[in-house]
């Protein structure tokens, strides 16, 4: 909308002692001349003011229904909505791999902390890893025997003592010192030593799949990362082909073939506090003080673009001749209020279209996180041996010398995001006196450059009396 920008900084200026911006405006109605002069004109200008720091904070058009460049534009739209839903629904398949996979590894993790605890050195521990195992082995290997099973044997042929047997022993030499029968024995020493060969093999498979998942799954996070980046651009052309609604506004008629384009520029510059001290804008003891500021002041302009026009296809493309309403407003703005002006925006952008993503990748798995960060960044138990080959590894690392971990040095902090800013302190005695420096070199700006556009238009360079200070339109 004309004015959204003006608005919400008047609404985050309104707690302070800021001035009603000064505002002139440029109403250029030629049918034959294109926006794209003039737009870029001003931008160019407006850099040379400001030192090339000029945002755009607003970018909406809507084509009337029965226009060429609707249905133009339309047809670009829905190819970008098919591509980013493919793009997505790839996303959405790797999460679900993903969340497998974590469970998979967990899975192995309680696995292979029986084999941990049954090699340890404390002989409680082992005593406890050796027991689970031989739990293991009985409820999924020896039970497959059917009839002929330990567990079998015990409830229905009475062979009472060969389950506590068959956890005692942890060798063949130990079954020996067992005071048993010879018979219950014999098969003792074949279930032993089945046990103790099932356990080794069990043991390097399952460290060996192990491995294999977590390398699968820096595979799998790899191609998240990549479909995420693959659907951002779609997403966000997407939601930048969206057009407004047009409410009830007169401008736009279903069979014209009109359009209307609003754009919205934001120039600012820093106030040089020595450069005022100098022109004696401000006091001499600002150059002691000028470090201690906790935020800059800006002399700020922002350009809003209004467009009614009709769109001519040349070419590839199109040009628009109409209606071009310019105004300029000059803003004295803080640090603080412009970081807060951002953050309004980012709220209202097509920014928005991308949270999409983010929910998807960033909410989906956050409560995985901390496993996906453990698992990803484990070393492998077994290294490898010096002269050993493996015959994916350039699979796996594209060619890439592998990076090595970064030390965090002592004393430095790791950087963290800045917090958004929900209230804006008031100005000090000495923060007011930087705001109204600001204002004249944003009044001066403005000015300057709304009068030079005039002058190279062959526009009147005086003001008429009619015309109020602070609101000066010319046609």
């Amino acid at each position: 909308m004309p004015g959204e920008i003006s608005k919400l900084i008047e609404e985050i200026n309104k707690n302070s002692r800021a001035k009603e911006p000064e505002e002139h405006t440029i109403v250029y109605d030629s049918a034959s001349e294109t926006l794209e002069p003039v737009y870029f004109w001003i931008l160019d200008k407006t850099n040379e003011f400001f030192g090339g720091d000029v945002e755009k904070f607003v970018d909406n058009f809507v084509s009337s229904p029965g226009s060429g460049h609707f249905s133009e534009l339309m047809g670009k739209a829905t190819k970008m909505q098919e591509e980013s839903m493919k793009a997505m629904g790839m996303v959405n398949q790797l999460i679900k791999a993903i969340i497998n996979l974590v469970y998979d590894l967990k899975n192995f993790e309680t696995r292979l902390d029986e084999y941990t605890r049954a090699s340890s050195k404390d002989a409680e521990q082992a005593k406890a890893g050796m027991y689970g195992l031989k739990q293991i082995w009985m409820d999924n290997v020896d039970i497959k025997r059917g009839n002929t099973s330990i567990k079998a044997m015990s409830m229905q042929f009475d062979y009472v003592t060969l389950i506590d047997a068959f956890m005692v022993s942890n060798s063949l030499a130990d079954v020996k010192k067992i005071d048993i029968n010879e018979r219950v024995r014999r098969i003792l020493e074949a279930r032993v030593a089945e046990f103790l060969d099932w356990k080794s093999r069990s043991e390097k498979e399952l460290r060996q799949r192990y491995e294999m998942e977590r390398t699968y799954l820096k595979s799998e996070i790899a191609s998240l990362k990549l479909y995420t980046r693959w659907a951002k651009p779609y997403l966000k052309a997407a939601a930048e082909l969206e057009q407004l609604s047009t409410g009830r506004k007169p401008d736009i008629v279903k069979a014209f073939n009109t359009i209307r384009l609003e754009l919205a520029l934001l120039g600012k510059t820093p106030v040089d506090i020595e450069k005022s001290i100098v022109a004696k804008e401000l006091p001499v003891e600002f150059r002691k003080i000028k470090d201690r500021f906790k935020r800059k002041y800006y002399a700020c302009i922002v350009i809003d673009f209004y467009f009614r026009g009709i769109p001519q296809r040349i070419g590839q493309g199109y040009v628009y001749g109409g209606r071009t309403e310019i105004s300029f407003k000059a803003y004295a703005l803080n640090e603080d209020e412009i970081k807060m002006l951002g953050q309004k925006f980012d709220q209202t952008d097509v920014a928005d279209a991308l949270k999409l993503v983010e929910v998807a990748t960033g909410e989906s798995l956050g409560q995985l996180q901390g496993d996906i960060e453990k698992y990803l960044a484990e070393k492998p138990k077994e290294e490898e041996k010096p002269g050993s080959v493996n015959p994916f590894a350039a699979l796996f690392k594209s060619g890439k010398k592998e990076e090595k971990p970064v030390e965090k040095k002592e004393g430095k902090k790791e950087e963290k995001k800045p917090e958004p800013i929900t209230k804006i302190a008031p100005d000090t005695f000495q923060e007011a006196l930087l705001r109204k420096v600001a204002e004249k070199v944003a009044k001066e700006n403005c000015f300057n450059i709304f009068d030079i556009y005039k002058k190279a238009h062959g526009m009147p360079s005086h003001v008429p009396p009619e015309f109020k200070i602070g609101k000066k339109e010319w046609w």
